[in-house]
């Protein structure tokens, strides 16, 4: 195979220190990292190099001790796959990363603006914006100088929009792929950016020969918004952009999980371990799991609040039904987020006050990164609840259903990106609409168990339709 790179926020290797100050490594998660490692069938590959920024103090330590800041995937040594792991000063990051990629395209892509009070666009944004520029020249720069004649390169994601075009301008001879892991935003919404911000994250994607979205509906909101760029020239029909010459195919390539690998990490000890302590727990009643990320996108405070509800109106389901909200911290650094994790904990006390018993714990909130305990609820779950006000995916909706024991009811937003595989099988709700959302959980505790099985194994057919490697090895065949 040629050169791959692969450039993304988040790298395959990270690092913390111990309580004598020695750098401890350990192995990134996500899917990124499991495509990669799938679609070269070596992670220890020369021809791929990872490009990545150190996220933290330990991180920058050892990119500052290793040679040119190359890594293995251990950590250690730079045999085999390596990774460049950029020592991007602090604060550069920190305005990049939080004020521009998190704290405002995050909020753009996924509507999320209280509108009559932010976004404030002012002299602040001008400096956070030049961050956000040198955070994607950093990245521009080490592709560029690590790359082969006519290499892969695959940038992942909103963290790194404007480093399509950069690295073009300095090395056109390289294949260029652009990936979008969140929503886009239609035109009008995108219009809220500065219009010289919204026109250099539209041209720095459009530096790509390649433009991956999760779901059409994004791809297509994309491309409505090229076409009032000066210069561009849509083909809705070729999903093509054309401007100065230089033409960006765009393509929808709509992630999912890798079933087999999921099932083996399932019957992991660990996993086991959880899953008996869940059901003793629980008992014999129904039970309602989420899985999310402490995040305002992910909709917890109405799902939590349509689970009032249903306890409301329909009080037959007191004392037989238990609802797992199992939430990982994200982003605390960001007040909007802190903000919301404490709202979550408030309204889940409320219902707790208001309807548990000695003998019945209606709501479990647990707070915290623990992931075979999320796996082994998808195996005992009746009903998942998955309802973003808005979601590039959700692999969630994807997992649950592959790790059902005995088939779970889904009930799922119509507007996550997976909804546009699964919403057949799935109870799909308008997220906004608790009420709605409450009778979704009452149907999909009602649903008989053979109806919930069949639908159960349909979702998880489409869950693993375009598993990681495929995933990854049709956007590196979009450059062929």
């Amino acid at each position: 195979m040629s050169q791959v790179l692969v450039a993304s926020n988040r790298g395959p290797v990270s690092f913390s220190f111990s309580g004598d100050g020695a750098l401890i490594p350990r192995r990134g998660g996500g899917g990124l990292v499991s495509a990669l490692a799938a679609m070269t069938g070596d992670v220890r590959n020369p021809d791929v190099l990872w490009v990545c920024a150190a996220l933290g103090d330990a991180d920058r330590s050892a990119a500052r001790r290793a040679p040119g800041g190359r890594l293995g995937l251990d950590g250690h040594d730079t045999g085999g796959a390596a990774v460049r792991m950029l020592d991007i000063p602090a604060a550069t990051f920190h305005r990049a990363y939080n004020a521009v990629a998190n704290a405002t395209l995050w909020f753009v892509h996924h509507l999320m603006y209280d509108t009559p009070r932010a976004p404030h666009f002012d002299a602040r944004t001008r400096r956070d914006w030049q961050s956000y520029e040198a955070y994607n020249a950093a990245f521009a720069d080490a592709l560029a100088r690590d790359a082969a004649p006519g290499a892969k390169v695959a940038i992942q994601d909103y963290h790194l929009s404007l480093a399509p075009r950069m690295l073009r301008d300095r090395r056109p001879d390289l294949r260029i792929v652009h990936f979008s892991h969140t929503p886009w935003a239609p035109p009008e919404y995108f219009r809220l950016l500065p219009d010289d911000i919204g026109a250099a994250v539209l041209d720095g994607i459009l530096g790509a020969d390649h433009a991956g979205f999760l779901a059409e509906r994004w791809a297509a909101a994309f491309l409505d918004c090229c076409e009032p760029l000066p210069g561009a020239r849509v083909d809705r029909a070729a999903r093509t952009v054309t401007r100065a010459g230089h033409v960006t195919r765009v393509g929808v390539h709509p992630l999912g999980v890798d079933g087999d690998a999921l099932r083996a990490r399932a019957a992991e000890p660990d996993v086991a371990e959880r899953r008996r302590a869940l059901r003793e727990r629980v008992g014999d009643r129904r039970l309602i799991l989420r899985v999310d990320r402490t995040e305002p996108s992910k909709n917890i405070v109405r799902g939590l609040a349509a689970y009032r509800e249903l306890l409301a109106r329909h009080p037959e389901w007191h004392g037989r039904v238990v609802h797992l909200a199992f939430a990982y911290p994200s982003r605390h650094d960001l007040h909007e987020y802190r903000e919301y994790t404490a709202q979550v904990r408030r309204l889940a006390g409320q219902i707790a006050d208001e309807y548990g018993t000695a003998a019945w714990e209606p709501l479990i909130l647990e707070v915290e990164d623990d992931h075979p305990r999320s796996l082994a609820a998808y195996g005992l779950a009746d009903v998942l609840v998955v309802n973003p006000i808005r979601d590039g995916m959700n692999l969630v909706a994807k997992e649950g259903p592959v790790l059902s024991e005995r088939g779970c009811a889904l009930v799922l937003s119509r507007e996550a990106g997976a909804a546009a595989e699964l919403a057949d099988d799935a109870l799909t709700v308008n997220p906004y609409d608790v009420s709605q959302t409450a009778e979704a959980l009452h149907r999909a505790l009602l649903m008989p168990p053979d109806r919930r099985a069949e639908r159960c194994a349909r979702l998880a057919a489409a869950a693993t339709a375009l598993p990681p490697r495929r995933w990854f090895a049709e956007q590196l065949a979009a450059l062929d």
